[in-house]
């Protein structure tokens, strides 16, 4: 895989932080969760296509959901994307679900339950 270019870093940090703003503040769609992030985005480097992945902290209904009302705002975000950021092409927009936040939140409630039955464990032999 090739190494992004600075103006790659750039341009993908500049739609990752519009995305953020438009899904937070513009989109009136109720299937969109409130707790909704723009996790990463890809842009291809001729601007033709963009991978968001995104992250919802919900059960998988809500993510399913949120998931559905994105892709049905992809024509809104994208007209909004134009107006913003002054691009040569605007990127056509594929929404990703990102686990990683779960993933992290997860594996740190199984480490304190484990961190707990030790100290209980220790208490126990004292």
């Amino acid at each position: 895989m090739r190494k992004n270019s600075i103006k790659n870093t750039r341009v993908n940090q500049e739609v990752q932080r519009t995305l953020a703003e438009i899904i937070r503040g513009e989109i009136k769609d109720p299937r969109i969760h409130p707790l909704t992030s723009v996790v990463s985005v890809e842009v291809a480097p001729d601007l033709k296509h963009c991978k968001v992945y995104i992250s919802v902290l919900g059960d998988e209904e809500a993510q399913k959901n949120t998931l559905a009302g994105l892709k049905s705002a992809e024509g809104f975000m994208k007209n909004q994307l134009a107006k913003t950021i002054n691009l040569r092409n605007t990127p056509r927009l594929q929404f990703v679900m990102d686990q990683s936040i779960a993933y992290g939140v997860d594996m740190s409630r199984k480490i304190d339950e484990v961190v707990k039955e030790i100290k209980e464990r220790e208490e126990d032999h004292e």
